[in-house]
C-alpha cells in the first residue's frame, strides 16, 4: 500500500519539522528576555553585523514594517543601533550593542544546544546532509523568480 501522499509531500514535512523544531526552542526563550521575533532578529545580527531593514526582516522571516518595530523595541531597550547609510538618509543598517550581544549570547549557545539535541539520533553524514540538502532548497528558492500580486519577482526570503 503506498504511502499517504501528505507523509511524502516535502513542504508537509518541512513544515512538520520546523513546527516541531521552532516550537520547541521557542518555549525557551522567555528565560532570556526574548520573545521570537527579537530572538530572530539579535540571532541575524549577531554574526552579521550593519544589515540593512529589509535584509533583516528577509533573513529573520518577518514583513518589514513587522521589522521595524522589533528594531524600535529593541533600540529603546539598548540591544541595538541603527546608522543611516552614507548617501541615503531613508536606509540604515541595525547592530547590536554590547548589552545585545551580551543579550542574545546564551541564546545561541540554548540554540546550538537545541540543535545538537535534535539531531542527535542522526549519523555525522546524515547531519550533513540534511543540512546541505536545506541549504540547498533555500538558496534556490532565494533564487527563484516568484509571482507576487500578479507580477514576477525574485524571492527575498
Amino acid at each position: 500500500m503506498p504511502q499517504p501522499f501528505v507523509e511524502t509531500y516535502l513542504s508537509y514535512l518541512l513544515t512538520r519539522a520546523a513546527h516541531r523544531v521552532s516550537a520547541e526552542f521557542h518555549a525557551e526563550l522567555p528565560r532570556f528576555g526574548l520573545s521570537v521575533a527579537e530572538w530572530r532578529t539579535l540571532a541575524c545580527l549577531y554574526d552579521s553585523p550593519g544589515l540593512g531593514v529589509s535584509d533583516l526582516a528577509a533573513m529573520a522571516i518577518m514583513k518589514q514594517p513587522s521589522m521595524t518595530k522589533v528594531l524600535d523595541r529593541l533600540q529603546a531597550e539598548g540591544l541595538i543601533t541603527r546608522e543611516a547609510v552614507a548617501g541615503d538618509k531613508r536606509r540604515v543598517r541595525a547592530r547590536l550593542t554590547p548589552a545585545g550581544h551580551a543579550r542574545v549570547k546564551p541564546a545561541i549557545a540554548a540554540a546550538r544546544a537545541h540543535q545538537a539535541r535534535v539531531l542527535s539520533p542522526l549519523s555525522e553524514a546524515e547531519r550533513a546532509l540534511i543540512t546541505r540538502a536545506l541549504d540547498l532548497i533555500v538558496t534556490a528558492e532565494d533564487q527563484a523568480p516568484v509571482k507576487r500580486g500578479g507580477r514576477l519577482s525574485r524571492n527575498a526570503a
